[in-house]
């Protein structure tokens, strides 16, 4: 799965397991380099917005925070 490649569809149909594989994988921080690993992370935001139902877990990975822009 790559975050620029997947479609709406594709994340509807997106498992539990599914996210907890991409979720374990970013966990674990063994990537070859660090742009596979920001595509992973890409790829776990893009869910999140889809389908927070199944991202909720994880969603320590993702780093939310609010931004005061002022």
């Amino acid at each position: 799965m790559n975050a620029q490649t997947i479609t709406e569809q594709e994340i509807q149909h997106l498992t539990p397991a599914d996210v907890a594989a991409l979720a374990q994988r970013l966990e674990q921080d063994d990537y070859p380099n660090a742009f596979a690993s920001l595509q992973d992370w890409h790829l776990l935001r893009k869910i999140a917005f889809q389908r927070p139902d199944i991202v909720e877990p994880y969603l320590h990975l993702l780093d939310w925070e609010a931004f005061d822009e002022a």
